[in-house]
This record gives C-alpha cells, sequence and structure tokens, in this order.
C-alpha cells in the first residue's frame, strides 16, 4: 500500500496532518468553546452511578420487575444493574438530572434500612387532618405530623403540601413496630438554615373556651 512512497514523504506528510490537527483544535475548536461548560444541554442524555450490596439487586428489580417499572416511570430514567460479585452495579440514564438523582435516592432507600437522621426525598401519597403520608422507596412510608411540616404553625396539612409533591425529609423515629416518623421541619433547619418557631400547639387539641363574665351573667337570664 506504500509502495513507491519514500520515508521522506511519510515524514512530510505526518508533519502536515499534525500542524492540520493544532490548527483545528487551536483556531477552530478553542475558539468556538475554549473550556469544557460547567454543566451538560438540558437536552444531552446524563448518565449517574452507583454501588448497592448484590443481596440488594432482586429488592430493587421487584416481582417480575414491578418496583424497577415504577421507578423508571416516575423519574422518567433508564436503570441497568450488572452483578459483579457481591457488589450491584447500577447505572441510571435520563435526561433530567434532578429525576436521575432522584432514581438514585430511591434506589439507595430500597437498599438500605432507613435510619433516625437519614434524609430522603419522598413523594406525598396520602393527606390527612394530622398530617401527610410520604413514600422514600417503593413499600417505604412514613408520617410527617401537621407539626413536623415546617418551621412555623400550621393550620392545615394542605397549605404546606398536597399529593404528589416530592419533599424532603428526615427520619426522626422508628417505633418498635417499624413505622416511620418523618420531618420536613428538621430539614428546613438543619439545611437550609431556618429559623424555628413555636409550633408545639399543633399537636395539641384545642381547649374549649372558658365563658367571660358576660356569658355568665346571660346564662343567668
Amino acid at each position: 500500500k506504500i509502495s513507491g512512497l519514500t520515508p521522506e514523504m511519510v515524514k512530510e506528510a505526518l508533519e502536515k496532518t499534525h500542524k492540520a490537527r493544532i490548527f483545528i483544535l487551536d483556531e477552530v475548536m478553542l475558539k468556538a468553546i475554549a473550556e469544557p461548560r460547567p454543566e451538560l444541554s438540558p437536552y444531552a442524555p446524563k448518565m449517574f452511578t452507583t454501588t448497592i450490596p448484590a443481596d440488594k439487586i432482586s429488592e430493587v428489580i421487584g416481582k417480575s420487575g414491578k418496583v424497577i417499572k415504577e421507578i423508571q416511570a416516575e423519574c422518567d430514567v433508564k436503570v441497568d444493574i450488572e452483578e459483579e460479585g457481591e457488589i450491584g452495579q447500577v447505572f441510571v440514564a435520563g435526561l433530567d438530572t434532578e429525576k436521575c438523582k432522584r432514581a438514585i435516592d430511591i434506589i439507595q432507600t430500597i437498599a438500605s434500612d432507613p435510619e433516625p437522621g437519614a434524609m430522603y426525598l419522598g413523594k406525598v401519597t396520602r393527606i390527612m387532618d394530622f398530617g401527610a403520608f410520604v413514600e422514600i422507596a417503593p413499600g417505604k412510608e412514613g408520617l410527617v405530623h401537621v407539626s413536623q411540616l415546617d418551621v412555623k404553625r400550621t393550620e392545615n396539612v394542605t397549605d404546606v403540601v398536597n399529593v404528589g409533591d416530592i419533599i424532603r425529609v428526615m427520619v426522626t423515629e422508628i417505633d418498635d413496630k417499624g413505622r416511620l416518623n418523618l420531618s420536613r421541619r428538621q430539614v428546613l433547619i438543619d439545611v437550609d438554615g431556618l429559623t424555628p418557631e413555636d409550633n408545639g400547639d399543633n399537636d395539641r387539641p384545642s381547649r374549649p373556651r372558658r365563658p367571660r363574665n358576660n356569658d355568665r351573667r346571660n346564662r343567668r337570664g
């Protein structure tokens, strides 16, 4: 294939291609983009990875793939898991960075047992007069009491959250039946640095109003 080419000709060709490559890098590419962008385009696919214990892979996948399908549908991502010895290598791909991170949080929550002090992103699934139930992972749900929804007094649960909202909560207690007590208030204090207000009356039953003197006189007729 190089019949008729002398060493001098090959050397000259290599030198010219080197100069051309340097010209393209310096004069074309560097002028177009001098340094990498701080973040990817919102339209560019993103890939996140994490690891879980291999014996937790079946829990993340679920029966007939139910759990992993729910994660993919909720977060609009693609999840792949490869087992490597005692480790499960998890790959999460998607367009939205926050949704990818949400999927990672769910997977890590499934693969580990919640413990007091741990924080999670969860979805509000039910609203009650006394608080909101938040699912931090498939099959793992806890209660955020109305007094733990905000740093200030909350009259109505729906003043702060509604069904379907994604909120960050902290596990404050796990009772002897394994039920989770969660707090959004503590996250706002510890992470966001908000100043707490006295909202302790939220969990106290309202007391009947004592009659005033005028009321008493009216009763005497």
